[in-house]
């Protein structure tokens, strides 16, 4: 299966989020994090994440006479590569968003379905802001969130620390207005 059709599926790319930061995780623990889905569906995903390579199994141990798995995520394989990336339709890319907002949506729920939940003091965010970018200001600003985020993936999982979702989302709403007697030049 290609990276685009196994990652965008929102149990699987929930999944792939509660994997973050080096954890290991049993479908048990999994199941805790996606409620709404049935323990079949969740086995079914992640065994089409093994697959898949994206996920592996990181070790087994006998519990109770079952064989217990923990599960790793491979980072390097759940992302979509620029080349596929390039070769996407709108249509592609379409549905790809639209899978990404809906496993967004569902993160959130569950988020704010959890007992103890205070957006405020978790410092919740979800603010949007419209920006005016030129094609180098816009490689820049994502230099420099690549810059602060990059370093944060690698985070272990801690006492001290909290899994947080962060989803950057940038699109031009707009095109650039060129003035009728100005021709346009080449990016």
């Amino acid at each position: 299966m290609d990276p685009l059709n196994l990652l965008a599926h929102p149990i699987r790319l929930r999944i792939v989020h509660a994997m973050g930061g080096g954890r290991l995780l049993t479908t048990a623990q999994l199941r805790t994090r996606i409620p709404e889905a049935s323990q079949a569906t969740v086995y079914r995903h992640i065994e089409l994440l093994l697959e898949g390579g994206v996920l592996e199994v990181a070790e087994e141990r006998r519990v109770r006479g079952a064989m217990q798995r923990h599960y790793r995520l491979r980072q390097d394989r759940a992302v979509i590569g620029s080349e596929l990336a390039r070769s996407l339709t709108p249509e592609d890319h379409r549905q790809a968003f639209a899978t990404a907002m809906t496993a967004l949506l569902a993160e959130f729920s569950g988020y704010l379905d959890r007992e103890g939940s205070d957006p405020v003091a978790d410092q919740v965010g979800y603010r949007q802001h419209a920006l005016w970018l030129s094609p180098a200001e816009l490689d820049q600003m994502i230099a420099e969130l690549r810059a602060a985020i990059a370093p944060r993936l690698a985070n272990p999982q801690t006492p001290e620390r909290a899994q947080y979702l962060l989803s950057p989302i940038h699109f031009p709403v707009e095109a650039p207005q060129r003035d009728a007697d100005q021709p346009a030049t080449e990016a």
